[in-house]
């Protein structure tokens, strides 16, 4: 079996250095959108470096994500098929607020091994710290298809029950048609979100909006219309991928309060308003202070 689950999750965790700049900040927050108006006070704390605040999802490109989705599959135990591997979900948890440069050590291992049945799901877990401590965590989940069906451990289910009652808040959001040409120079250079030809062998019509590009832009929704602004409130934030964005779409983010301890949770469901409301994010939960 190209999975070795035993061994995967065994295998040795890789470690290497990252670092940042206000640079990477600032292009990161351009590339999910920020900066309309241009002139908007509220969204000159993202784009102009001397009020540079730091909305949490820059971790997933920080240091261009390294140690990487890629290499992570690489681990002893793995041997799968690139063309069979979806980003399925993704999960972040902050330690602290994220500082506009840095340098940290980023540790990745295979944190869990899942048996879905017709796949397997790989839970990538990135770990970041820094002199002072730990800043973030990163989970990624990996579906692979074709590589369940062994008897392994399912894992828990990542579907929620649907919020109750109207949203609390609907915003809709623009992507332009360029969005993933800029968003990649993050870091994610995958042609399938740049080349026409690409994306068509992968069974797109046309290129496609990177999925942690949508959950850039609905962080930054969530934090400006229910947080204040304020980037520090945000604790844990998890999606599902629940479909695909094309640049030049726009999203629709529905967003619901619920009560969670310490602080607060805003249950999010976002859509592409163009194609009937499909589902793009679901089970989606950002928790607050």
């Amino acid at each position: 079996m190209p999975i070795d689950a035993a061994k995967a999750l065994a295998a040795d965790p890789r470690s290497g250095e990252i670092s940042w700049d206000r640079k990477d900040v600032l292009l990161y927050h351009l590339g999910i959108g920020a900066g309309v108006p241009a002139t908007d006070p509220d969204e000159l704390r993202y784009t102009l470096e001397s009020r540079l605040h730091v909305l949490p999802s820059f971790a997933t490109v920080a240091g261009s994500g390294a140690p990487g989705v890629i290499s992570s599959l690489s681990l002893p135990g793995i041997d799968v098929d690139l063309a069979r591997v979806l980003h399925g979900g993704q999960t972040l948890t902050l330690h602290r607020p994220l500082p506009a440069e840095g340098t940290a050590t980023a540790t990745g291992r295979i944190a869990a091994v899942y048996d879905k049945g017709k796949a397997a799901v790989l839970v990538m877990r990135t770990e970041v710290a820094d002199a002072d401590g730990p800043l973030w965590t990163n989970d990624a989940q990996i579906f692979v298809r074709g590589e369940g069906g062994w008897g392994g451990d399912r894992g828990p289910s990542a579907r929620l029950d649907p919020p109750a009652g109207p949203p609390d808040r609907t915003v809709e959001r623009r992507v332009r048609e360029d969005q993933a040409l800029l968003y990649r120079l993050s870091g994610d250079w995958n042609p399938l979100h740049a080349d026409p030809e690409f994306a068509k062998l992968a069974g797109f019509e046309r290129p496609i909006l990177h999925g942690l590009c949508t959950y850039g832009i609905t962080l930054k929704a969530v934090v400006d219309t229910l947080l204040d602004g304020d980037v520090t409130r945000v604790r844990t934030y998890t999606t599902r991928f629940a479909g695909v964005v094309h640049p030049g779409e726009t999203l629709r983010v529905r967003m619901w309060r619920v009560a969670a301890a310490p602080g607060g949770a805003v249950r999010v469901a976002v859509s592409a308003v163009e194609r009937d409301d499909a589902p793009v994010l679901a089970d989606t939960v950002v928790e607050h202070l």
